[in-house]
């Protein structure tokens, strides 16, 4: 059997968000690459693979989401995938392969807090989320 969860609105509710604002940052970042690189100050292809990754993941988020049941395992994929992204955020920026503009670090470290609050809820609640068996 697998273990799948109810369907607590809390939880719906902040993986809809987390979906809708990734698929917006994505389409921001992609389309945007040219126009934000000089303001910013980080490279327009980072920009752009950036933001081309984040569509799938968003896509990926909403059909977790918008299913009767949520499955325990693949919104844990989401939180993981929100942490690394987070702390990878803070990386690049410690790394010294970009030297972005102050916009720049503040556009980097906002999103990087966003994904992370993203995260630490989606974490609060699948752990209140009542585990139940589902049917064959």
């Amino acid at each position: 059997m697998t273990k799948l969860m109810s369907h607590p609105s809390f939880l719906r509710n902040v993986l809809l968000a987390d979906a809708v604002t990734s698929a917006a940052c994505g389409l921001l970042m992609t389309a945007g690459a040219t126009v934000l690189e000089p303001m910013l100050g980080l490279p327009g292809a980072v920009l752009r693979y950036a933001g081309i990754s984040l569509l799938p993941f968003a896509a990926f988020v909403a059909v977790v989401a918008t299913r009767a049941s949520l499955s325990r395992p693949a919104v844990w994929v989401v939180i993981v995938c929100n942490a690394a992204w987070a702390l990878e955020s803070v990386l690049l920026l410690v790394s010294g392969w970009v030297a972005p503009t102050l916009p720049g670090y503040g556009f980097v470290l906002f999103q990087a807090v966003v994904v992370a609050a993203f995260a630490e809820l989606e974490f609060f609640g699948v752990r209140r989320a009542a585990p139940v068996a589902a049917n064959a």
